[in-house]
């Protein structure tokens, strides 16, 4: 049997989004596909890579290196940095690129510009997550987003691309073109509900039956437990929103655990402060699986770390449609010296 070298294609980031774009079911079946190899085993998830900077301290670079099982049977890596005074100069926060390395060989077959693959697999698991844990409880009918940049734009396209629909959307962030921008973004996409944006934090999180957290705290700013006294859905994505208290106060779901209590995330403080995990239920995989059921006299919390096997996937959902599409631009002869002695 011979063995030859995959080609090399770079994918930029316009064919990625026109791959993904009004496909929000079918990724979410890739993203629940994925969390379900994951939970069985079938994947390599190492922890996230820092690279941080002492003269930038807000600023980070991290690597996800990963690998999945299953039909994709794909290896790679997302190097995705995160640049928050970036906003102030005009351009995004986030940027990335994703690597995919053949399964055999080993050697990576494409580069892709992964902002938007990254943005779209952490909107789906969000999503996937409101579907999963909302079952058993009344669906929520009214959502509350705090922090409205990219990641929450992705998050209401995929709870509207999934048959999602609320009454009320309520709106809250510390900038307030950020929160204008952001109703004019659920004004265009034809949201149905009444849009409101929130003078206070408590406000919107005390009128909302699902909360979705995507802000860039890096320590919990929310402390109040009482303003979770209805026992909403909290889609904690930022993950380092809510006081160690608020989590133990919580039902808690994970992606992965061992991801997810690291880094000090807020279900990392909780467990620091109480030096065990008990307050912690289960993997969204757990649930899908019937292996966790949710009370419904308590606030449900998902936090997701975000898997770099969620990244590989999508990437592979990409690859896949845009060379079904015969769109691949294949880089000739970039692994150049093939010949052990030339």
């Amino acid at each position: 049997m011979t063995t030859t070298v995959p080609p090399f294609a770079v994918i930029p980031g316009a064919q990625v989004q026109q791959a993904l774009q009004g496909h929000e079911k079918q990724v979410m079946e890739v993203v629940e596909a994925t969390y379900r190899l994951h939970g069985a085993g079938d994947s390599v998830n190492p922890p996230s890579y820092f690279l941080r900077f002492p003269d930038r301290p807000s600023s980070r670079i991290i690597a996800l290196p990963a690998s999945i099982g299953g039909q994709s049977r794909v290896d790679g890596i997302k190097w995705i940095s995160s640049f928050p005074d970036n906003v102030a100069a005009g351009i995004p926060r986030a940027s990335a690129v994703l690597i995919l390395n053949d399964h055999d060989t080993g050697y990576p077959f494409a580069c892709l510009e992964s902002s938007i693959i990254s943005a779209t697999r952490t909107a789906a698991s969000a999503a996937l997550a409101a579907d999963w844990l909302s079952r058993g409880r009344e669906r929520p009918t009214r959502v509350g987003f705090f922090g409205v940049g990219l990641i929450a734009r992705y998050i209401h396209t995929f709870l509207a691309g999934t048959g999602w629909s609320f009454d009320e959307v309520g709106v809250f962030d510390l900038s307030a073109d950020s929160a204008a921008g952001f109703r004019g973004y659920l004004e265009q996409s034809g949201t149905t509900g009444r849009i409101t944006l929130h003078e206070s934090a408590e406000d919107l999180i005390r009128s909302s039956d699902l909360v979705v957290f995507a802000t860039i705290a890096g320590k919990p700013h929310v402390t109040d437990t009482s303003w979770f006294d209805h026992n909403p859905l909290v889609l904690h994505v930022s993950l380092r929103d809510l006081a160690p208290e608020i989590v133990l106060a919580s039902t808690n779901i994970v992606d992965d655990v061992e991801h997810c209590l690291k880094a000090d995330t807020s279900p990392h403080l909780a467990e620091q402060l109480t030096g065990n995990r008990d307050f912690l239920q289960g993997t969204l995989d757990d649930v899908m699986a019937g292996r966790v059921s949710l009370p419904t006299d308590r606030p449900v919390v998902f936090s997701p770390f975000g898997l770099g096997v969620l990244d590989l996937a999508v990437g592979k959902y990409v690859y896949d449609q845009v060379g079904r599409a015969g769109d691949l631009n294949v880089i000739d002869d970039f692994f150049h010296e093939l010949r052990r002695y030339g």
